[in-house]
Order: C-alpha cells, then sequence, then structure tokens
C-alpha cells in the first residue's frame, strides 16, 4: 500500500534553482495584480510552477490574473504557493546569483542563497484559483500601439465606482483602424489609429477595466517597440498574450455611453498655441483657482488668449499668450485638472482648441503627431 504515499510525497516535492535576476523580471511583473488587502489570503500568494526547464509565476485577485514564466534549472517537478510581497522584498535583496527554492512540509518553502536561507509560510496550492485557458488568437496588435492608445486615454476614466461602465476603457478593433476611448461624463479621450488587422472581418468592442488597462501597457512597454499582443476573449475574459506573460482580465460588463453622439460637429472657432506654453501657464493660473472647482478661463479675442482664474481664498491670476484669431471673441471655463492631463499626453508642437460657444463643449487635438488621430471633448463650467 506504499503506492499513494510515495505519488503524495513526490506530489509535494518541488525543488529548482534560479538566477535572481530572472526571478526578480518576473516577479516584479506580478506585483500590480497581487490583492495587497485581501480577505481571501491565498490571493497575496503567488503559485509557483517548476515544469521541464521554465518555473512559471500566477498571480490573480480573481478580477485580473497574470502568468508569466523563466527559464529555471529544476530538480523536482511541482508546485506550491508562496506570499508574494514577502518573496519579492526578500529576493530583492538577496545578492546576484543562484537561488534555490524547495517546498517543505505543511506548504513551507525554503529558499536558500549562498550561505543565507529563509522559510516562509505558503498556503497549499490547490485553494489558488484556476486561470481560464485562452482561446483562439482574435488578432494581434502591434504593443506600441496599444501602449500609445491606453496613455492617450486612461486619465479620463471615471473613478466613481458607481458608474462601472465607465470604470475602463473602449477598445474597437476594426480590419484597418484600432480606436479607444475613454470618458467619465465631464471629459471624454478619444485615440485612432490606422492599421491593419490581419483576420478580422467585422468590428470588435470590449470594455477593458482601468486597472488591466494599466497592466497592458506596462507589458507593452517592457515587451519593446517591436512586440505585439496576442488578443483573444471568450464571454467573460480578455486574454493580453506579450511573449511570455499572458495577462487574463474580465470584461467590464453594461453599455458604454454612445460617445459618437457627445463629438462636437460645428466648433468652428479654432485657436492653436504650442502646448508646452499652454500647458506652462494653464498650471501657472490654476495656482489660484478655485480648489473645488478648478476652473480657469480662457478668453479668445483678436488679441490673442487670456487665460485667468480667481479664488476669495487665493487672489487672481492672469496670462496672455499673444496669437493671430479672426473668429469672434468667446470666454470659456474649463476644469484645469483636465486640462494638464490631456496636454501632458499629447505630442509636443502645435494644439489646435476648437470652440463653439459658453455652454457647448470644447474640443483639443494635437496636430503635430501624424500617426493618430487624438482628440479630447472637455465640458465647460460656469465661472
Amino acid at each position: 500500500m506504499s503506492a499513494p504515499g510515495t505519488a503524495r510525497e513526490e506530489h509535494q516535492a518541488m525543488e529548482f534553482s534560479v538566477t535572481k535576476s530572472a526571478l526578480l523580471n518576473e516577479l516584479s511583473t506580478t506585483q500590480g495584480v497581487v490583492e495587497r488587502k485581501t480577505t481571501i489570503p491565498i490571493l497575496s500568494n503567488l503559485l509557483v510552477e517548476a515544469k521541464g526547464s521554465q518555473l512559471t509565476i500566477t498571480a490573480t485577485d480573481l478580477e485580473l490574473s497574470v502568468r508569466t514564466s523563466c527559464e529555471a534549472k529544476i530538480k523536482k517537478e511541482g508546485a506550491g504557493t508562496i506570499p508574494a510581497k514577502k518573496l519579492l522584498e526578500l529576493v530583492r535583496l538577496l545578492p546576484e546569483g543562484e537561488i534555490k527554492v524547495k517546498l517543505l512540509e505543511n506548504h513551507w518553502v525554503e529558499i536558500v542563497s549562498d550561505r543565507k536561507k529563509y522559510k516562509l509560510v505558503g498556503m497549499a496550492k490547490e485553494n489558488f484559483p484556476a486561470l481560464p485557458a485562452m482561446p483562439h488568437t482574435l488578432v494581434k496588435i502591434p504593443a506600441a500601439i496599444m501602449e500609445s492608445l491606453i496613455a492617450k486615454t486612461k486619465f479620463a476614466i471615471s473613478m466613481e465606482e458607481s458608474r462601472y461602465t465607465l470604470n475602463g476603457g473602449l477598445l474597437i478593433l476594426k480590419p484597418d483602424t484600432l480606436a479607444m476611448v475613454a470618458t467619465d461624463g465631464h471629459r471624454l479621450a478619444l485615440a485612432e489609429t490606422d492599421q491593419k488587422l490581419a483576420g478580422l472581418n467585422g468590428e470588435v468592442k470590449v470594455l477593458i477595466p482601468k486597472k488591466a488597462m494599466d497592466e497592458v501597457e506596462k507589458l507593452a512597454s517592457a515587451a519593446g517597440s517591436d512586440a505585439s499582443i496576442e488578443f483573444a476573449k471568450d464571454e467573460s475574459h480578455l486574454f493580453f498574450q506579450v511573449g511570455h506573460r499572458l495577462l487574463i482580465s474580465r470584461i467590464l460588463t453594461g453599455q458604454f455611453p454612445n460617445y459618437e453622439a457627445v463629438l462636437p460637429r460645428d466648433n468652428n472657432k479654432t485657436v492653436v498655441l504650442e502646448r508646452a506654453e499652454l500647458s506652462d501657464a494653464v498650471r501657472r493660473v490654476s495656482q489660484l483657482a478655485d480648489q473645488r472647482s478648478h476652473a480657469v478661463k480662457l478668453a479668445v479675442s483678436k488679441e490673442g488668449v487670456e487665460i485667468s482664474a480667481s479664488s476669495p481664498e487665493y487672489g487672481e491670476a492672469k496670462e496672455n499668450i499673444e496669437k493671430d484669431y479672426q473668429g469672434d471673441a468667446i470666454s470659456i471655463g474649463f476644469n484645469s485638472s483636465y486640462m494638464l492631463d490631456f496636454l501632458a499626453a499629447a505630442a509636443d508642437g502645435p494644439i489646435s482648441i476648437e470652440l463653439k460657444d459658453e455652454q457647448s463643449a470644447g474640443q483639443m487635438r494635437p496636430l503635430a503627431d501624424e500617426s493618430y488621430r487624438y482628440r479630447y471633448i472637455i465640458m465647460p463650467m460656469r465661472i
């Protein structure tokens, strides 16, 4: 009757060695996903699996999961869970070189580096949530484009949990174009670029939660400019495979607003200003704006653009930017924080500010970056 016992002992055994740099690289990738304050203890652990010559590390918070791998010398195949934060902090402090990891009894994990020995309290791997399998790749998206679309839109995502359909970005895939749009009801960012997407017949729209967008952006950035993201989806999940790293996110459910209805059609009062000059002026003037509303006023006339703000507690600020302007004079108020968010993401160079009247949304577009059609719509404020 010894066979089952032997099998169980083998099952418990996991032993491998890996270089500090390889392990640290992958552990860092998981940190944005691991739950810090969790009511489910297993979620603050990583699932570590040793097989063949690969070490696979998985983290999840049930909404978002990441699986990554690196080369390792596997002495005994197996799997176990290790506290994510403690493991990262420890590995970060260890010297360069080889780290030996061994699964002990009671799910404890021994870590040895040279003459240093540590034991971490793990948990039963059976409690670690199973991840859905990645379905057939729908389309390959250049990583650099995805990173850029996210950076151009994610700041406009709503932070209000009650408006959960706005807690993410809408990715719109068409056979020849890629676009992303985000809004919080007060402003909207839309970025689009031309890109042939092989194998795509119609239009695909998916809502990506903000935390997933942050992680996709990090993965894309780490993968380098020539990498591509294999994108897939099932009924409830989105899959982003970037090289040896896989990110799985729950789809945000609900109806994203009809954003095309809010895109301005006849904003015919246009003034073009340099991004840096406008950004610096708004940043300075907003120091004296009302702390709650952050409102600054743009007065556009034949003399140019006057940017001003005032508050009873701080005082008032006025700056003038000389500019040729032939249209009717107009004064309009905007939230300075919203303006600065966009100006930080926009390409350097001229920015077109397109207005209609005091009560209608304004539109801003960077003119320097020709590879993206990028527009930012911002609701006016009473001043």
